[in-house]
């Protein structure tokens, strides 16, 4: 699969930058100190403008009053209620919308970040960047302070928001912690929190992008609230059968393997699954990161060996396959069915995995 990174013949340079650390396709620029908003939309090359045009087609018509009857008549014909998406600074069409779509522009994307922390110094951008010709954009940021489990085991806090131009897709944006030791993702679903939220291109989203941070949550009771819940996974013991347990449970990819799962029938389950399953119990068990005293054994080593999984055993065609199966896809939603099974295991016990 392709990078897919804009390259802007303008300027000669990808819309990408990454600090401190090389992004996998090696484009884009590598800065060494995190910049503020304003730098980091320059720095990715995000500094441009989008607006609606009006669309139109021409009509023809041969004139007959002519001798040899080949002389074409054209006029305009204009088309109602649709527009175009436009790059100002290089005229390329990114997309075609209807008249209540509205543009988020990509310093709009950049306002939410800073209204998280008051416009004052916290947010760390990591990354940002445009894919195609413009159409896509996607920024990544560090909130402040770490979450801690135990004594030793940190997580950063990390946001990712996508937005596009084109008129295909809402503005995303995701809440994901990372641990620092393993770089395992974890995507937590918090009670009573939102750990993802879309916003639709409509004439209210630049508002409710600038509060997205409180539909969210985001806040120091989140961190609190993260800390508490991996400290109290950190502290309940589950043996290696409800490890494995969990894991067919978290992994299944349908209702009807899961039925199968939750009544035992492991004769019924794919030779496929099964591997799958107990590459991620492998992980579980024998990952030097999962030995550690806020892992082995615990609730919170049963939820990191399924997202270790995707973070780094999974095989994929490509380092942006995987970055989409953790963020939107496969990872991101077996992911999810891990936190709700620990949380549930955690609360009942054994007996919230449906043992026969």
């Amino acid at each position: 699969m392709a990078h897919d990174i804009n390259f802007n013949e303008q300027t000669g340079k990808h819309s990408f930058f990454s600090v401190k650390e090389k992004a996998w396709h090696g484009l884009g620029q590598v800065i060494t100190d995190y910049p503020t908003s304003a730098e980091a939309i320059k720095y990715a090359g995000l500094d441009y403008t989008v607006e609606k045009r009006n669309l139109f087609t021409y009509g023809d018509d041969t004139d007959e009053n002519t001798e040899d009857n080949d002389v074409v008549m054209e006029w305009r014909i204009d088309v109602p209620n649709h527009y175009a998406t436009v790059r100002t600074d290089t005229d390329q069409v990114l997309g075609v919308v209807g008249k209540d779509y509205e543009i988020v522009q990509n310093v709009d994307a950049f306002t939410f970040f800073d209204a998280i922390v008051g416009g004052k110094d916290g947010i760390l951008y990591e990354t940002a960047g445009a894919l195609a010709n413009g159409s896509r954009i996607f920024i990544t940021a560090k909130l402040p302070d770490y979450i801690r489990v135990g004594r030793n085991d940190c997580i950063e806090r990390f946001l990712f928001l996508t937005t596009s131009h084109d008129g295909l897709g809402s503005i995303q944006i995701a809440f994901t912690p990372i641990r620092v030791v393993c770089r395992n993702t974890l995507n937590a679903a918090l009670s009573n929190q939102v750990n993802c939220i879309k916003i639709r291109h409509t004439a209210s989203a630049t508002d409710k992008l600038k509060e997205a941070h409180k539909m969210m949550g985001i806040s120091n009771s989140l961190s609190e609230e993260l800390e508490a819940i991996y400290n109290r996974w950190s502290r309940v013991r589950i043996t290696d059968r409800e490890v494995k347990k969990l894991i067919q449970l978290a992994m299944a990819p349908s209702k009807e393997v899961l039925a199968n799962v939750q009544k035992g029938a492991d004769d019924e389950l794919s030779t496929h699954f099964n591997n799958m399953v107990d590459d991620v119990f492998k992980y579980a068990m024998i990952s030097p990161t999962q030995q550690e005293e806020t892992t082995k054994g615990t609730v919170f080593g049963a939820y990191n060996a399924v997202t270790g999984y995707f973070q780094n055993v999974r095989n994929f065609k490509s380092d942006e396959a995987k970055l989409k199966s953790i963020m939107y896809g496969t990872g991101l939603q077996r992911s999810q069915s891990a936190f709700d099974l620990c949380h549930e295991f955690t609360q009942h016990g054994p007996a919230s995995l449906s043992f026969n």
